[in-house]
């Protein structure tokens, strides 16, 4: 029964776990698609473009990258609310409320501060290309930094998958060296006492390690 037991708890935490990975994924392409669409805006309106008609360009244009790539979940590069801020630029729309609204959405954070510039432009006159490519320096040097940490925290990661499978590694020597750990761990009433207060054990040290790199992860 013991490993149909495994087997039932570790589904739904190997489940959550792949929707975590997913989603970080999915945010990093978003904030990627953010900096690129900063950038995207600021080349159509230093080639004359007015600001609205610059950003339905460029939507358009990542619009039809997405439908041409390989993912067809896509809907663009502001995910659902692409449709909202496309209707805002086309139709003289508020467009800064648009994108802000978009911004709520995972890894769209720069979205705000496209948001803020749009204003700043159309209330003070300030220019609008100036201050997206600004904002596009911006967002690219917090990703070259996202992953400078990731690449530092590698190391830490190892550990931890390391210390995961240390009692494997303990249970392949004893069956080495003849002790049948197996057979002591799950059919006598100390081996099951000693599995249970080890994998209690192991389950406790793992959640503080991922925690403390995680913790690193979001500072």
């Amino acid at each position: 029964m013991l490993p149909l037991v495994g087997g039932a708890v570790a589904v739904p935490l190997v489940r959550r776990w792949l929707r975590r990975r997913a989603g970080a994924r999915e945010a990093e392409r978003a904030a990627a698609a953010v900096a690129a669409l900063c950038g995207a805006v600021v080349g159509e309106l230093r080639a004359g473009r007015e600001p609205g008609q610059a950003l339905l360009v460029a939507l358009r244009e990542g619009l039809a990258e997405d439908c041409s790539s390989v993912t067809p979940a896509s809907t663009g590069r502001l995910g659902e609310a692409e449709a909202a801020v496309l209707a805002a630029a086309r139709f003289g729309g508020d467009v800064p409320a648009a994108l802000r609204q978009a911004a709520q959405g995972p890894g769209l954070g720069g979205l705000s501060g496209m948001a803020a510039c749009w204003r700043v432009a159309v209330d003070g006159g300030a220019g609008l290309a100036t201050g997206l490519e600004r904002l596009e320096a911006t967002l690219r040097e917090d990703r070259r930094r996202r992953e400078e940490l990731r690449a530092q925290l590698a190391g830490a990661w190892s550990t931890v998958v390391v210390l995961a499978l240390l009692p494997v590694a303990g249970l392949g020597l004893g069956a080495a060296l003849g002790a049948d750990p197996l057979r002591v761990l799950l059919h006598t009433p100390g081996g099951l006492a000693c599995l249970a207060v080890g994998a209690s054990l192991e389950a406790a040290g793992l959640y503080w390690a991922c925690r403390i790199v995680r913790g690193a992860e979001a500072a």
